[in-house]
């Protein structure tokens, strides 16, 4: 019997509808999205559950996909940039890149179908392969927005629900960026929904203002002749995916043992949760006594600026920190021990620091490349339970769960969501080898912390 597998059904491009506005020309590229090139497009997207009093199937999803697009294409309005491609000037030593705003092609809309259920999708223990095909733009490179789409959404229609996932090219946007982005787009879907065009007003305008440290830009030379020099094409080695489900409550009881250990108050829940796994993860790998071990995080320099910018800077302005010890030291010690360390790393991330690592990467610009700035012997932590995944509604009432592609995920990555029930509940993806999965999953301090999933069992209602 074969696998059901996702069918395309249709495919268009979608721009930018609003009030004519003059030509934008060019949105440059700061060296925080510059250093994305080689990374992949950020994936992520929503689970819903069809309408339970669905009477005509067709006539629903023809008006879903109709609704979709037209608010898309007025949200691409004020994200312009996602319509646009990149483009590169070369000269004898060097280049740049930037995105054309003007010529706009607009974003890819995908609709597709899937003959497979809600349970069929989530009920597995680990994430079923088959998620991946719910993106476009599988295994590209931000680099790729030259001559593919830097925004593609696809609609993939289950037997009971529909998903939207959301490819969109990293090198414009980081997470925060993605998520206002998202919001928008609901926002200005259920304005729609009630009858306004034109005149919706919405909470979070982007500001494409792009931020350049003093003396640099708006043009960055990069010391290279071709774009073979800096990006490559990571392939993951075999992994499992699996979501773990923290409730506040268990999270509540692992930062109080960290700032007991560390006799503290400073350590915050999310410091603690990502000490937590960093110890078991290591426990798990058998790492040798003298191995070199670190605990990443991506975090947002917004609000670490001074002055601050603004949470609606649309574009890249993420940092990773490290905290890193021996494989050895950091499971002789406590909690306590191994959150501090997370806890210093990202309370030392401060507007001179930002600034200092802007001016190095300007001496010796570098563009990471997953293969290798992660290394197998450390966790990174990226996106966050702070953003607002589940306040989206496309008139099928709230999802019932955030899922993610094939994108920058690797052997120790962890991609973080808030928990579906809300009150500060952490759902983590884990991606792991597939002998440290089971071994993790047989430790018994990893799976204390771990809570029945409150929010698996009303998706799966």
């Amino acid at each position: 019997m074969n696998s059901p597998v996702v069918g395309s059904v249709s495919e268009c491009f979608i721009k930018p509808l609003g009030p004519a506005q003059d030509s934008i020309g060019i949105c440059n590229l700061t060296p925080w999205d510059i250093a994305m090139l080689s990374m992949h497009y950020i994936q992520k997207g929503l689970l819903f559950r069809k309408p339970a009093t669905l009477v005509d199937r067709q006539d629903f999803i023809e008006n879903l996909l109709k609704k979709l697009k037209h608010s898309l294409s007025l949200t691409l309005f004020h994200f312009y940039p996602l319509a646009g491609h990149l483009v590169t000037n070369k000269g004898p030593s060097s280049c740049t890149i930037f995105v054309d705003g003007n010529n706009k092609d607009g974003a890819r809309f995908i609709y597709a179908t899937l003959d497979l259920t809600i349970f069929d999708i989530l009920s597995p223990v680990d994430v079923p392969p088959i998620v991946h095909s719910f993106f476009d733009h599988h295994k590209a490179v931000n680099h790729d927005g030259h001559t593919m789409p830097l925004l593609s959404i696809k609609v993939t229609e289950l037997l009971d629900g529909v998903f939207i996932g959301c490819s969109m090219n990293h090198a414009i946007g980081d997470g925060t960026s993605y998520w206002n982005f998202f919001n928008t787009w609901s926002e200005i879907f259920l304005a729609q929904a009630q009858g306004h065009e034109y005149g919706v007003s919405i909470s979070r305008h982007p500001i494409h203002n792009r931020w350049f440290p003093d003396g640099c830009g708006p043009l960055i030379n990069l010391p290279f002749k071709h774009h073979d020099e800096f990006i490559s094409r990571f392939e993951a080695p075999k992994m499992r995916e699996r979501i773990f489900h923290f409730s506040a409550e268990s999270i509540a009881k692992l930062k109080a043992r960290a700032n007991s250990d560390s006799k503290t108050t400073k350590i915050s829940s999310f410091q603690s949760l990502s000490a937590h796994v960093w110890r078991c993860i290591t426990r798990a790998r058998h790492l040798p006594h003298d191995e070199i071990t670190s605990c990443k995080l991506a975090i947002n320099n917004r609000a670490r600026m001074e002055p601050p910018l603004p949470y609606e800077y649309f574009g890249n302005l993420i940092g990773v920190v490290s905290a890193g010890t021996t494989a050895g030291e950091l499971l002789e010690n406590d909690l306590g021990w191994a959150a501090w360390k997370v806890h210093l790393a990202v309370a030392n991330q401060n507007d001179r620091v930002v600034r200092d690592a802007v001016k190095e990467w300007l001496q010796r610009p570098v563009v990471y490349q997953l293969g290798v700035h992660f290394d197998s012997c450390s966790v990174t932590m990226s996106s966050s339970p702070r953003f607002d995944m589940y306040g989206n509604e496309f008139g099928m009432g709230r999802a019932v769960a955030v899922l993610s592609g094939y994108a920058n995920k690797f052997d120790g990555s962890v991609t973080s969501y808030p928990g579906s029930e809300g009150g500060g509940s952490i759902d983590l993806e884990l991606s792991l080898s597939p002998k440290a999965m089971t071994l993790l999953e047989s430790d018994e301090e990893f799976m204390q912390a771990v809570s029945v999933s409150n929010s698996l069992h009303y998706q799966l209602c």
